[in-house]
Formats: C-alpha cells, structure tokens, sequence
C-alpha cells in the first residue's frame, strides 16, 4: 500500500541518492560503507535523517550490524543461521558463507536473490535447530510479537543467539497495536501502514520474558568519529538475546 507519507520520504530518497552520486563526483569521499566497502561522499537521506549508500542502498542500520562483525561486538555463534526477511544483501552474502542458511520470510517472493523460504513466525515450531536467528525491522509487523519471541527461543540451541532489531519511539513504554486497525491509523500511530506496534524502551523486557539473557549494542557509545564515517544512526541498537546453555 503507497500512503502519502511513504511516496514522500520515497521521492526524498530518490532526489538525496541522485544528489549524493553527484556529490561523489564532485566533493572528497571521506566516508565509508561498510556494507559494499566503497568510499562516498555521504549518504542519502530518508525520513529526513542520513540513511542509504548511494551504491548498494545499504540502510544505516545494515551498516551498524557490519560494523557489530568488524569489530568483534557481534561473532556468529554456528553453522545453522536463520535470517527473516534478508533485505540485507551484504548480510545475505556473509550469512551464506555458512554451510546451514535458512533465508525465510512470510512472503518470499519479496526477496528472490536469497532463494527465500516461506515461513510464518506465528507458527514456527523448530525445536533446538538454529545457532542464530537474525531479524532486523519484522518484530513491529507480527501479531503476537511475545509468541514469535517465544517461539525463536524454542528454536535456537543452547548457546544460540537471536539478533534482533525494531524502530523505536523514544518512549519508555511500547504501544501496541493490531491488523484489525485501518492502514492509515496504524501509519499514524506507528510510523507505517504495516507495522502494528511502536517499541518503546521496553522492549528489552519482552525479549527477556521469553527467556533470553540479553545485552544491548548502541551505537551511540561508539566513537561519534566511527558514526560519522560509516553513516550510523544513534537511534539504532541490536538487541542480542542469548539462549542459555541449561
């Protein structure tokens, strides 16, 4: 569904990219994308706030995944990784490397350069089959994000790690939403005509009601230099949740 408010931050995407590859043309290419590794001159805006490379369309918070591996803040804990909605090429691409990916999404056809199952996380019932589930922006789309959490645990091996990302309000509480609400109210109150909740603060809490020991990645301790170069947006954070071994 196009709203008003996605054509424009659309259309504002498309003028910043073209302007951002005119400016790589013209002006000193002092930053870095870690998602396809080439040097830019900045990245364009969506939402009115930096957000894509110019080259691979890397969204910000791709990158701040890429920076968690460079740096040894995020490790890959096995061979068996399944990846919800692998928009990501460049996590598409590193993922892959291990000998069980499980690229999977509720509509796979969205993401046909990843050979993407079906899979809808409402019904998962995987027993112990995963040493890494990885879901950046899905949470805020599902029914009952307390079951899906639930049901990713129930998934994972001991040891196993679910890293996990959803846009947050600012706001100390989540609101919480559902499909039954028209496309336009929950686009109002969620940011989105398809998400069905806003994540407050409180999100950490609902990670761990299902079991999980988790420790939060925040950009915004990064060095405002590392930020600044590789494009990271402070409002970003990887929740790592943790199975635990008994």
């Amino acid at each position: 569904m196009i709203t008003t408010k996605r054509a424009i931050k659309g259309a504002e995407a498309r003028v910043s990219r073209a302007w951002c590859l005119l400016a790589n043309v013209v002006f000193p290419k002092e930053k870095l994308c870690l998602a396809c590794g080439r040097a830019v001159a900045r990245f364009y805006s969506y939402g009115g706030r930096p957000f894509g490379c110019p080259h691979c369309r890397s969204s910000s918070r791709e990158r701040l995944v890429c920076y968690a591996l460079e740096n040894g803040l995020l490790r890959i804990p096995g061979d068996s990784i399944l990846h919800v909605a692998p928009s990501e090429r460049s996590l598409v691409d590193r993922f892959a490397r291990s000998p069980q990916y499980h690229p999977a999404d509720l509509f796979p056809q969205l993401y046909p350069h990843a050979r993407t199952e079906k899979l809808d996380l409402m019904q998962l019932c995987e027993s112990e089959r995963y040493d890494l589930v990885y879901l950046s922006h899905v949470l805020e789309h599902v029914p009952d994000d307390r079951r899906v959490l639930t049901n990713l645990f129930t998934a994972l091996r001991p040891g196993g790690e679910a890293w996990l990302l959803v846009p947050q309000s600012g706001e100390r509480l989540t609101v919480d939403g559902s499909h039954a609400m028209p496309p336009r109210e929950r686009e109002r109150r969620f940011g989105q005509w398809d998400h069905v909740r806003l994540y407050g603060d409180d999100f950490i809490d609902r990670v761990r009601a299902a079991g999980f020991e988790v420790s939060l990645i925040d950009p915004a301790h990064f060095p405002a230099e590392d930020c600044a170069v590789h494009g990271l947006n402070t409002e970003d954070r990887i929740y790592r949740g943790r199975k635990p071994l008994s």
